[in-house]
């Protein structure tokens, strides 16, 4: 009798088109390399957003969201490219990341593409990734390097900085976010004394330092990353007096830089996609002291998460060329605006027919293939700790 009971409720799910199930979600970020430190609450972010939507029993006819974490080692294209295949052969409809741009570069070309798979980055910032044929399937919540180099172009003129030195890690990455900050500094006026590559993972960097030092510049922008050459650029600099204050881009940006080098760094200054408001606020309420939700990249890894439950909703399905499309219609006007806290209301609003503009904890705006417009936290590091003096 039991069997029977439980074989026809199966048959009238079945006939209704009701059919929850548990959906999985992959996040690949770099738990290990060179911006270790900003993965675990890049991670907590998305996943704060996905056990949200789960306890709702709102989404796909009270279906469920479980994440699967892979490691993209930041900077390792095999590792990133293995555990990407990994998680697809798991059962994932969606993936969140990669992390860094070269790795999410070749995630996309030799994984999402072949298999039809959608990516949404949190924190891949090339701007090469913004013409990159993609087959609609790449969109990144965090923005592009070219609009990063206006920006701190902004800032170094406003500080009345007249010349740099300039250093990137050596990678997709770096020189696109290097020829960005050159280009946009030369245009407002400055100077570049010397654009010159590092790489990561050295024990000394005392001949790089050398001849940025011989260049001169009143401060030396480090375009790297703040777990590895370019904590060991700004080590070298400091210890030979070469230079005292430094420009930091995103990839830069962490507690751990400070926390690593200490007071020396005070007067540093520099920039990371970010806003405020509404959105970051509420997450933060929401992450209490389980992680902290202002970390890099963070609130973009909750928007990532929460774009793509909406679309599946919209879609009313988990395949990918479904909800693909449906993507930039959630995440743009018209309709409801959600911030974190809203998802169970926003998965209602699509479920009954109406549009939500999901604002989300970045204030989210997608634009042309499929990425942010981007507003960004500038920071300055004053005693000992990254503060933000505005937004830009």
């Amino acid at each position: 009798m039991k069997k029977l009971l439980l074989a026809s409720a199966a048959s009238i799910l079945t006939a209704s088109g009701v059919y929850a199930e548990d959906v999985k979600i992959g996040i690949l970020v770099g738990f290990t390399g060179p911006i270790e430190s900003l993965a675990e609450p890049m991670a907590k972010g998305a996943e704060l957003a996905m056990k949200e939507v789960s306890d709702s029993g709102a989404f796909m006819d009270g279906s469920t969201v479980t994440p699967m974490r892979a490691d993209s080692g930041c900077i390792d294209n095999g590792l990133a490219t293995s555990n990407a295949e990994r998680l697809l052969a798991d059962g994932i409809s969606a993936l969140i990341g990669a992390d860094c741009s070269g790795v999410t570069g070749a995630v996309l070309q030799n994984v999402a593409i072949p298999n039809g798979m959608v990516m949404i980055s949190p924190s891949a910032t090339s701007p090469g990734l913004s013409t990159v044929e993609d087959n609609d399937l790449f969109f990144r919540t965090a923005p592009s390097d070219a609009r990063e180099g206006q920006v701190m172009a902004e800032i170094l003129m406003d500080r009345g900085i007249d010349s740099i030195a300039l250093t990137y890690t050596n990678n997709d990455y770096g020189k696109g976010l290097a020829d960005a900050i050159e280009s946009e500094f030369k245009k407002a006026g400055g100077e570049v004394t010397i654009v010159t590559a590092h790489e990561d993972g050295k024990a000394d960097y005392s001949a790089e330092v050398g001849a940025l030092a011989s260049a001169g510049g009143d401060i030396l922008v480090v375009a790297g990353y703040l777990d590895q050459g370019g904590l060991g650029i700004i080590r070298s600099s400091l210890d030979s007096g070469a230079f005292d204050t430094f420009g930091l881009p995103g990839g830069m940006i962490g507690d751990s830089l400070p926390k690593n080098v200490g007071s020396d760094l005070d007067g540093s200054f520099g920039q990371i996609a970010g806003s405020g408001g509404e959105g970051i606020e509420k997450l933060k309420s929401m992450a209490g002291d389980d992680f902290d939700a202002t970390s890099p990249y963070t609130p973009e890894s909750y928007d990532a998460a929460a774009l793509f439950m909406f679309a599946m909703q919209a879609a009313g399905s988990t395949d990918p060329a479904e909800y693909g499309p449906k993507i930039m219609e959630v995440a743009n006007a018209p309709g409801e605006k959600i911030y974190p806290g809203d998802l169970a209301k926003g998965l209602k609003i699509i479920a009954e027919g109406g549009d939500v503009d999901y604002v989300g904890a970045s204030a989210v705006e997608l634009i042309g293939p499929g990425e942010s417009a981007g507003s960004y936290r500038e920071i300055e590091v004053q005693g000992g700790e990254n503060t933000t003096v505005k937004f830009r």
